[in-house]
């Protein structure tokens, strides 16, 4: 509205001005009948000096509104509080939101887009699916989904040029259907999670645009956004979660992203109908096939549809300039076994699948996670490389985290800094977990073009090759000794990562042939946490976890939606 000034008029600036913060109570000062207040976003400003009572009870009232010389200038519009802010409904937001609304708490989740939406990394692991997704309570709604059921995964990888297997025979207490995760397309996985959300209690909110956090006396208390209609909002919350993935806005106020020197890959990948399958049982498997320039991601998302991703070095990027389709199917070729793969195949050429993409900057962390009313979860704080599926993995490990650390400090039941510097502890261990693995991964073709020889180079170590690497992208570039997995450091670091080298190089009798890399101890400890995630949704509580991960630190409550001290 735009009203002439005056004495009693009222102008919109649309402009940010100060606010006054109301506590109300409910009509004429009686108390507050939650119960009976539907959750929803006040839509109309409160408009006065802040006298008598409020239009709406039982909350938070923002007062935008500033008296100058008889004249009202009413400022952006407020949206009434709420106990979290979700920013992003992918699944690190969708899980942590449903999370914490389970918990009888008021969560608003603001998604930038329409729903469904493209997104990459459509293979799943175990804990995923058998874990989170049925604490949630979306395992049946996935089930009648029909996705794509995997095994484990297939691998060209190492010094053996036949395929070997890897699969998910986590526990003899995990056999069958919890052995397995699905291939999804992230369109119609992203869309079940959000609906449950939804049904959990999460108010909803899509083509809603965070543009910043509302920050005072260095606490984040709220965020601003523009809704559906373009009109710019802002929302006051106890806590605000940022999983707006990779390129969030949000994530410079919690620290600095660092990415790593080594692990710099890119992708350009696009999707193909008619691709072959791989033998019965693996005809569900992720196939990764390295080659001289990197490595190729082949994921059978249906009868039909395949994703096809080549994962290069940063040197390779003016081998992608120009024509994308070009350089896809040149490297193709460069692949024999994705290229017989995909001998009978046609690029898909319209709709979401229609395009070929690339994605840079594969992995990277941030300094911090979290600071006084704002957590970063899933790609929001740090990706890996996604050569064994991690993305999702940790984008709902850390969700669950965070919502147990948020439902925590809501009870009273511990004080914040514990709670989340718990949550970062664990939720740094499991990436550095993945990344040692991935270390020793990639160290199956040592020569001097390979990455660990530029390491030794530019570190000057005079220790073997492998470790100029690890030092330098475990965290000696930037003293980041966090990303060093507990029990991978100093001479056993070098011993773990040999160990499971020597077991992917073990001669293969058959192509696709199982491998059991559960006897290194790094492939372990990859597995170990979904383990424990599954173990919880099939008790239906924490059972087992009864000791902390560091000292003074908490353990998982025995619902398993809190923290609590071991002592307790």
């Amino acid at each position: 509205m735009d009203v002439t000034a005056g004495p009693g008029r009222v102008r919109d600036r649309r402009r940010w001005l100060p606010r006054r913060l109301v506590t109300t109570a409910g009509p004429c000062g009686r108390p507050p009948d939650r119960a009976a207040e539907p959750f929803g976003i006040d839509e109309t400003p409160a408009l006065g000096h802040g006298g008598g009572c409020a239009a709406r009870t039982g909350h938070l009232t923002m007062l935008g509104v500033l008296l100058v010389k008889g004249e009202i200038y009413v400022t952006t519009r407020t949206d009434r509080s709420v106990d979290v802010v979700v920013v992003g409904g992918g699944p690190a937001g969708s899980t942590a939101a449903t999370l914490v609304a389970m918990q009888g708490h008021r969560v608003l989740l603001l998604e930038r887009e329409r729903f469904p939406r493209y997104q990459i990394g459509e293979s799943l692991l175990p804990s995923t699916v058998h874990g989170i997704c049925r604490l949630i309570g979306a395992d049946e709604a996935l089930e009648r989904a029909a996705f794509t059921i995997k095994r484990g995964g297939t691998f060209r990888w190492g010094a053996n040029p036949q395929p070997w297997t890897f699969s998910f025979g986590i526990s003899p207490r995990f056999a069958g259907e919890a052995a397995t995760a699905y291939q999804v397309e992230r369109m119609k996985f992203d869309q079940i999670l959000l609906d449950n959300a939804r049904s959990r209690g999460v108010e909803v909110r899509e083509e809603c645009d965070v543009r910043d956090v509302v920050a005072e006396h260095g606490r984040v208390v709220g965020v601003r956004y523009a809704d559906a209609s373009g009109h710019e909002r802002e929302v006051r919350a106890a806590y605000v979660v940022d999983a707006s993935g990779h390129a969030s806005r949000l994530r410079a106020h919690a620290g600095t992203r660092h990415y790593s020197k080594f692990f710099r890959n890119l992708a350009l990948f696009g999707y193909f109908t008619g691709g072959k399958r791989l033998p019965p049982p693996n005809e569900g498997n992720i196939l990764a096939a390295a080659f001289d320039s990197g490595w190729f991601w082949y994921i059978p998302l249906g009868p039909e549809l395949t994703s096809v991703g080549a994962v290069l070095l940063p040197e390779a990027l003016d081998r992608i300039q120009g024509d994308r389709e070009r350089a896809l199917l040149d490297l193709i070729e460069e692949c024999p076994l994705i290229a017989e793969q995909l001998a009978d195949a046609e690029r898909v050429r319209t709709g979401p699948y229609g395009e070929i993409r690339i994605r840079k900057d594969y992995s990277y962390l941030q300094d911090r996670f979290w600071r006084p009313g704002l957590v970063l979860a899933g790609d929001a704080a740090c990706f890996i490389d996604p050569v064994f599926s991690s993305g999702v993995h940790l984008a709902t490990y850390s969700a669950m985290m965070a919502a147990r650390s948020i439902n925590t400090v809501l009870r009273g039941e511990a004080d914040e800094a514990a709670a989340f510097e718990e949550f970062e502890a664990r939720y740094r261990r499991e990436y550095s977990r993945f990344h040692d693995f991935l270390v020793a991964f990639y160290d199956m073709h040592q020569d001097e073009n390979s990455y660990f020889w530029s390491a030794k180079k530019l570190t000057s170590n005079t220790g073997t090759e492998l470790e100029s690497f690890v030092e330098l992208v475990g965290g000696g570039g930037w003293q980041e000794d966090a990303l060093l997995a507990p029990g991978v450091k100093g001479g056993g670091r070098d011993a773990a990562m040999r160990q499971l080298a020597d077991i992917v190089d073990q001669p293969v009798r058959a192509a696709g042939e199982d491998r059991n890399l559960l006897q290194a101890s790094l492939a372990r400890s990859v597995v170990r946490e979904g383990s424990r995630l599954q173990v919880q949704a099939v008790m239906g509580g924490n059972v087992d976890e009864v000791r902390p991960i560091r000292e003074g630190g908490l353990i998982p409550s025995a619902d398993g939606m809190h923290w609590v001290r071991p002592d307790s």
